[in-house]
C-alpha cells in the first residue's frame, strides 16, 4: 500500500480534538427550474448508489504497518457513514446556512473509516442548496482537491452526468520501466539519495542563516522573523474547540483591472485588502497595532502536471505593511515584501523548503502541547493561502455551482485561517476561526470594503 510522506504524517501527528486537520469546500448551488420539492433528497439517494470508490477515498490510515505508517484499503465501507442529507424545518438564508455548516467542521474525523464526508444542505431560500465536502488534509493539498472537483463536476448542465468525486476515474499514469537491479545502478541510486540530502541540508542551513542575520540586525526586512509575533491580538493563542465561518466575494474583472492599473499581482492586491481589513477588525475591539501583521503563506511545490495525492507544499512567513491609512502605500510595501519572499523561496531547493516547513511546524506543535502558546511568541498572526480554481462554471447534473468557498484548518498557535479561491469570474474568501473570535463576518465584509477603497485610492 501507499506509504505516507513525512508532510502527510505531520497532519496526523499535530491533530487533536481542539484542532482537527481536515479541510473542506462549501458550494452554493441553484436547483433546476420547476424541480420537485424532493429534488435534493433524490439527488443524495442517487449519489449513494456510487459505492465503487477510487483512491484516496477508499483508504484508511494504519500507523503500525511493518514498513511504517501507510494507507490501506478500507474493508468495511458504508456509504451511509459518508454521504448525508440535511433538510431543516424552515428555509435558511445563506448566512444561516453557514451557521449550520460550522458545527460540521468542528469534530475530529474517525480514523477507522475513510477520512471524507459529503453533506447536502437543502432548503436554502431562492431555490438553492449547499454542498459541504470535507476530507483530511493528509489526503491532498488544495491544488489536488481543486483538480478532483474540476474532474467530477460537469462543464455544461447534463441531467445524465453524475460523477461523485469519491468514485471518479483515476488519471492514467505512464508505466515506468523498472530497470534490472545491478551493482552500478544501486550505487548510483544511493549516491543520488545522499546528494539529495546534502543539497536539502544546505538549503535548510541557508534559510536558518537568513533568520540569524535578520535577527542580528545585519539585514532589514530581508525575511520575516519566525516565532516573533507578540500575543497582542485575539488571532493568536491556543486553539480552542468550536468553529465559526465567514465568506465574501469580489468580481475577478475588478481585481484584474486593479492589478493592471497598479502593475500588481492578485496576491499583492488581496493581501493589501486583507491587511487593511484585519487592522480595521482589531480596531473595532480597541486593538491598535504599531507593527505589521504577519501571515503564514503556503507555497505549492508541485511541478508541471504533477497530480499525485498527498501534500507538496512549504510555508513561508510574510510581514505585511506597517500600519497606515494610505492604501496605495500599503499595496507597494506588500509588493516589496512578496518579492523578497519570492527570491527567498527560489533560492533554495523545494526539498529544503518542505523540510524546513516540517521543522517549524514541529516546533509550533511542541509549544502548543506544552501549553506555552499563550506565553511565547507565535509564528505569525494567521494563515493566508491562495488556490486558483476553474475559470468556467461547473455543474452538478443540471445544478449550477454558483459559489465555491474554501474552508481550511487552523495552524498551531493561530485561531484564524483565510483562504482565497478563484472560480468562474469571482474571487472567493473563506474564513474559519475558533468560535471565540467574535464577529468574523465583519472581517470578511471589511475585505470587500478595503478593496473598494483601494480602487478609489488608485488614480
Amino acid at each position: 500500500m501507499k506509504k505516507l510522506s513525512l508532510l502527510d504524517l505531520i497532519f496526523f501527528l499535530v491533530e487533536s480534538e481542539d484542532s482537527p486537520k481536515h479541510v473542506a469546500g462549501l458550494m452554493r448551488c441553484s436547483k433546476p427550474k420547476k424541480c420537485p420539492a424532493d429534488y435534493g433528497a433524490k439527488l443524495v439517494a442517487e449519489l449513494k448508489t456510487h459505492t465503487k470508490l477510487t483512491e484516496p477515498f477508499n483508504l484508511v490510515i494504519n500507523f503500525f504497518g511493518l514498513k511504517g505508517p501507510q494507507w490501506e484499503i478500507c474493508k468495511d465501507f458504508s456509504i451511509d457513514n459518508h454521504v448525508f442529507y440535511h433538510r431543516p424545518r424552515r428555509g435558511l438564508s445563506w448566512l444561516e446556512a453557514k451557521e449550520f455548516v460550522a458545527p460540521l467542521h468542528e469534530p475530529l474525523m474517525d480514523r477507522r473509516k475513510p477520512l471524507w464526508e459529503f453533506h447536502l444542505i437543502d432548503g436554502i431560500k431562492g431555490g438553492k442548496f449547499a454542498i459541504y465536502l470535507k476530507l483530511h488534509h493528509a489526503y491532498a493539498d488544495g491544488m489536488t482537491m481543486t483538480s478532483w472537483l474540476n474532474q467530477s463536476l460537469g462543464k455544461e448542465p447534463d441531467a445524465k452526468l453524475l460523477q461523485p468525486v469519491w468514485s471518479m476515474k483515476p488519471p492514467r499514469r505512464m508505466k515506468r520501466k523498472t530497470p534490472n537491479p545491478s551493482l552500478i545502478g544501486s550505487v548510483t541510486k544511493l549516491t543520488g539519495q545522499v546528494w539529495g540530502q546534502l543539497v536539502a541540508a544546505g538549503g535548510i542551513a541557508k534559510l536558518s542563516a537568513q533568520q540569524y542575520i535578520e535577527r542580528a540586525g545585519l539585514t532589514r526586512e530581508a525575511v520575516a522573523l519566525l516565532f516573533n509575533t507578540a500575543g497582542d491580538t485575539p488571532m493568536t493563542g491556543r486553539t480552542t474547540p468550536g468553529r465559526c465561518l465567514a465568506t465574501s466575494s469580489i468580481e475577478m474583472e475588478r481585481v484584474q483591472q486593479l492589478c493592471k492599473s497598479t502593475c500588481s499581482t492578485l496576491n499583492h492586491v488581496a493581501l493589501t485588502c486583507i491587511d487593511g481589513a484585519m487592522h480595521k477588525y482589531l480596531a473595532e475591539s480597541g486593538i491598535v497595532l504599531d507593527h505589521p501583521i504577519s501571515i503564514q503563506m503556503p507555497v505549492s511545490l508541485r511541478k508541471g502536471s504533477d497530480s499525485d495525492s498527498g501534500n507538496k507544499l512549504g510555508i513561508t512567513l510574510v510581514d505585511l505593511a506597517q500600519p497606515t491609512q494610505d492604501r496605495y502605500r500599503r499595496l507597494r510595501e506588500i509588493g516589496f515584501k512578496l518579492r523578497n519572499v519570492k527570491n527567498q523561496v527560489a533560492g533554495v531547493p523545494g526539498s529544503s523548503f518542505e523540510q524546513f516547513t516540517i521543522l517549524m511546524a514541529g516546533i509550533s506543535e511542541v509549544i502548543e502541547k506544552l501549553n506555552l502558546t499563550d506565553k511565547l511568541p507565535t509564528n505569525g498572526h494567521t494563515v493566508v493561502s491562495n488556490v486558483p480554481g476553474p475559470r468556467h462554471p461547473l455543474y452538478l447534473q443540471n445544478c449550477r455551482v454558483e459559489r465555491m468557498y474554501p474552508i481550511s484548518t487552523l495552524a498551531p498557535g493561530l485561531r484564524l485561517n483565510i483562504t482565497l479561491f478563484s472560480y468562474a469570474g469571482i474571487l472567493h474568501f473563506g474564513l474559519v476561526a475558533t468560535r471565540d473570535l467574535e464577529n468574523l463576518q465583519n472581517l470578511a465584509d471589511h475585505i470587500v470594503a478595503e478593496f473598494s477603497q483601494l480602487e478609489n485610492a488608485v488614480p
